[in-house]
């Protein structure tokens, strides 16, 4: 009896597997996306919300570096070791390295993180890789350049707790660092300026290798598997991923209130509207990269997600929808989800799918060796 059960059972899922690949020609899909050539790629499901300067995923452009602030080897050293030093901190015991850590996707791992008298913060821990092809910076989006972003967590009462002016008096005093700014800028003094232009010239440097993705679009067909190929054309398609997750950084660079707000309950958070003060704004959350998300967990603003298959789920059901109580109806900051989110009605193996294609764009794991901090 068992092993007939067993057997009906076993039965049942290959038939299931069958019939979900009966539904797409993965041969097709497959020829089409790894041709090279982007017009023979399936037409994406778009929002009508969403046309206007769309741009396909695709590989990562070249990273492209201010006129003000252009790219030497001798800055990004010295920006690496700023990066690494916790003497940035009050306490001397945090640095930018504390919370984003190459060995686990340039974050963290937590939920939030830990900062200045082991305070916990309010929000994940954003990785920075990839981050040079950010417009705007933080979940909520309040800085537009990587250098006006340094003094913004080194300023936090609840990350480092202390003043970028107050670090260029500690760094002026380490003799140690007099060798790196001369390298880096022609002289000794240490600035602001210099500091800031430093660690984002080493961040912007942190890029992702390529991915099975991107050799799968350069031609290596036979890279992915077939649920991959499926994963990648749901992607584009049913599951209307590509909404917000465009171009080759997999992120639109807007901002879009997914509904998770915890609007009147703990974890609330209001997001860019905290920045902005308009109305419009309530609720939206910057949409993060794709790329290397399996290795940056856990998910969303607030870190409360552990696991990508959650995250696949929720969307699959449109994502909350939070709904008015009577005390509520003249509310003027009650939340709205974005209007692009709806039911997606995938079935179980295009959700397992979905996951696949996402986890195909990590690239090889990379571990940054800390620099030697100077006396």
């Amino acid at each position: 009896m068992k092993k007939y059960i067993l057997i009906s059972l076993l039965f049942t899922l290959v038939i299931s597997s069958f019939q979900i690949y009966q539904e797409y020609d993965i041969d097709l899909l497959r020829n089409q996306y790894s041709s090279t050539d982007y017009k023979k790629w399936p037409k994406p499901e778009l929002d009508s919300s969403q046309l206007v300067n769309f741009k396909d995923i695709g590989h990562l452009e070249k990273v492209i570096y201010p006129e003000n602030n252009l790219y030497s080897d001798e800055k990004k050293e010295l920006g690496k070791t700023l990066f690494f030093d916790p003497r940035l901190s009050a306490s001397g015991q945090i640095a930018c390295a504390s919370c984003h850590d190459s060995e686990i996707g340039w974050g963290d791992g937590r939920r939030a993180s830990y900062g200045h008298n082991r305070q916990l913060g309010r929000r994940n821990s954003m990785t920075i890789l990839n981050v040079a092809f950010a417009e705007k910076l933080f979940w909520d989006g309040r800085t537009n350049s990587l250098e006006e972003q340094v003094s913004f967590p080194i300023s936090d009462t609840l990350e480092m707790n202390f003043q970028i002016n107050l670090a260029v008096g500690v760094i002026s005093r380490i003799n140690g660092y007099k060798p790196l700014f001369e390298k880096a800028y022609g002289n000794f003094e240490v600035t602001e300026d210099k500091i800031r232009k430093a660690i984002a010239t080493y961040e912007r440097s942190i890029i992702s290798e390529k991915s099975k993705f991107d050799l799968f679009i350069s031609g290596k067909s036979k890279v992915y598997s077939d649920q991959e190929v499926l994963g990648l054309h749901l992607f584009r398609t049913k599951a209307r991923c590509i909404n917000c997750h465009n171009t080759g950084y997999f992120s639109d660079n807007k901002f879009h209130n997914t509904g998770l707000t915890y609007y009147g309950r703990k974890f609330q958070d209001l997001g860019r509207y905290e920045v902005t003060g308009k109305k419009e704004d309530i609720g939206k959350f910057k949409t993060s990269s794709l790329r290397e998300v399996s290795r940056t967990e856990p998910y969303m603003h607030n870190g409360l997600f552990p696991h990508l298959e959650g995250i696949v789920n929720l969307y699959n059901a449109g994502m909350p929808q939070p709904k008015r109580k009577a005390d509520q109806l003249k509310d003027s900051l009650f939340p709205k989800t974005s209007p692009i989110l709806k039911k997606l009605n995938l079935s179980p193996k295009e959700k397992d799918a979905l996951v696949s294609f996402i986890k195909s764009l990590q690239s090889r794991k990379k571990r940054e060796d800390p620099p030697k901090i100077p006396n």
